[in-house]
């Protein structure tokens, strides 16, 4: 039996395939639009409904300075460490506000799950749609 070495890593990251990059941005769509239609929808007042958006908007962004800031450490850029905490910090944040709103919610049971399903959808197609833009721009 011949034991081949597997071939060595490629020096350039791979890019992505044109299927995950419509994924993903797919996915991104459909999680923010149905989060955002569901609390057009949602019988709640004014403030509620801006408690939920910006929730969602504080998610995103830290999701997305999160992927950035792992992937810059990653590739030996210099990340400051109050950067990359404040990251982790927002995107816990956001979480933990999300569930402790829902908790507190008169909402029905699936409700409370549906808006955890398009938050948590939301943050991971943000972090992929992050990943696939900067996979896209690497230059060699």
């Amino acid at each position: 039996m011949n034991y081949q070495q597997p071939p060595p890593p490629s020096p350039q990251p791979l890019r992505p395939t044109p299927a995950f990059i419509g994924a993903s941005w797919a996915a991104l769509a459909v999680g923010v639009l149905s989060y955002g239609l569901g609390l057009w929808n949602a019988d709640m007042t004014k403030s509620e409904k801006g408690f939920y958006a910006a929730t969602l908007l504080l998610g995103l962004f830290g999701a997305i300075s999160l992927q950035k800031s792992v992937r810059d450490q990653a590739e030996g850029m210099p990340v400051s460490a109050l950067y990359l905490g404040l990251s982790w910090v927002m995107v816990a944040l956001s979480l933990i506000m999300l569930v402790i709103g829902l908790w507190n919610s008169g909402m029905q049971l699936n409700e409370k799950g549906f808006y955890g399903l398009a938050f948590t959808m939301s943050l991971y197609a943000a972090v992929a749609v992050q990943k696939n833009v900067r996979d896209l721009a690497y230059r060699p």
